[in-house]
């Protein structure tokens, strides 16, 4: 948070990283303009490691990477597996093959409709309308369209004009829910957002405009009074965000939660399970009631993707089912989120059942592992059970 002095102390060690005035760091956009994206601009908040060094060079050409101010300052300048900074430094993992590993593994390609529409569910679509993003996530399932600089699925052909896609979505009357995503549709000023949000809302079959946005964690100075009042102007808005780590629960990133929800607009989290960041039970209880604390609903915890570039980051799903049980009966229900796979038939829920088939019913265990039986008199299982 700004400091007493109209400062902002970005360390505890100020004479390692920069002092900031509060006016700058209070505007998302002087961040967006002097994000981290060279060696030289990296190591005024971090103490790089030769193998960030190599990463960052052989970025080049291939992958983008990015980081805001802010988010460099929630990185410990000198511990190399601190959790946010593998999520936002390039590290040599990106350029290692593994198998089976796609630069689409969730068939973004093959259900695209236009330039920008994926439509993949019977009633919903995503809406990719930029590749942009104020940090360049090195765990990001769409990894190649949003910093491969060599080319990306993605094209602003029409000079910033969805007409098309606009055009495709209200001939499409099945189609009543909307997910803006990208890249982060944040990135965009908020009158060019109000015209992609305002054209979905004249089409009459639209009932839910959705937003997928980091902004609240990775740079949350961008939540203002201005853009929430905005979006309310076009409610049902929903926006679901991606905290992946306790540290990233700040001052700051719970006061952009709270504009937004003051401004009804509700927020859900969907948690990437990555490898050497969250893949413990400990980690993960802290971060799904600390979401709570702050009303975020915790609602997808995501199975890393095998994404090219991205494969170093996953588990095991036995990890992931390690997780969930140490989750599921051990906090509030709402704040349990759902294990799922993205896949190109869809996302696959990956919860491990709590309870197998009898010849006389049920057999079913709870988060202690105490089980019980119950028979088809009690329960039925079929119908022919129920009659």
């Amino acid at each position: 948070m700004p400091g007493t002095h109209g400062e902002h102390d970005a360390t505890a060690d100020p004479g390692f990283r920069p002092r900031i005035p509060a006016a700058e760091w209070d505007d998302w956009r002087w961040h967006m303009r002097k994000r981290v994206n060279t060696t030289e601009k990296a190591r005024r908040w971090l103490r790089l490691t030769p193998d960030e060094e190599k990463a960052i060079a052989d970025s080049a050409g291939r992958y983008r990477w990015s980081i805001t101010p802010y988010y460099a300052s929630l990185m410990d300048p000198d511990d190399p597996a601190c959790p946010i900074r593998l999520q936002a430094v390039p590290a040599p993992g990106e350029f290692e093959r593994f198998p089976g590993s796609d630069v689409d593994p969730v068939g973004d390609t093959y259900y695209r409709k236009t330039n920008r529409v994926v439509h993949k569910y019977p009633d919903r679509v995503i809406l990719l309308v930029t590749e942009a993003c104020p940090v360049y996530c090195r765990h990001c399932t769409r990894k190649f369209h949003t910093t491969d600089v060599t080319g990306t699925y993605f094209r602003d052909d029409e000079g910033g004009s969805f007409d098309e896609d606009l055009r495709y979505i209200a001939d499409h009357p099945e189609i009543r829910d909307v997910l803006l995503t990208g890249g982060d549709p944040l990135s965009y000023q908020d009158g060019k957002l109000e015209e992609i949000v305002s054209g979905l809302r004249a089409i009459p079959s639209v009932e839910i405009i959705r937003i997928g946005s980091r902004f609240p964690v990775l740079l949350p100075q961008r939540i203002t009074d201005g853009l929430c009042e905005m979006l309310a102007r076009h409610h049902p808005v929903w926006l679901n965000t991606h905290f992946n780590h306790p540290k990233e629960i700040t001052e700051e990133s719970a006061a952009a939660v709270d504009r937004l929800l003051r401004h009804g607009v509700p927020v859900g989290n969907q948690t990437v399970l990555l490898r050497g960041i969250n893949d413990d039970v400990a980690t993960m209880r802290t971060l799904m009631t600390e979401l709570l604390r702050i009303r975020v609903r915790p609602y997808y915890l995501y199975h890393c993707d095998n994404v090219t570039g991205v494969a170093h980051f996953m588990t095991s799903v036995e990890k992931g089912w390690e997780i969930m049980e140490g989750l599921q009966g051990h906090i509030t229900g709402f704040g349990v989120p759902q294990y799922v796979l993205t896949t190109r038939i869809g996302k696959v829920p990956l919860a491990r059942p709590y309870f197998t088939r009898t010849p006389d019913g049920l057999s079913l265990r709870n988060h202690r592992g105490e089980e019980m039986a119950v028979d088809t008199a009690a329960y039925p299982i079929t119908e022919r059970d129920a009659r």
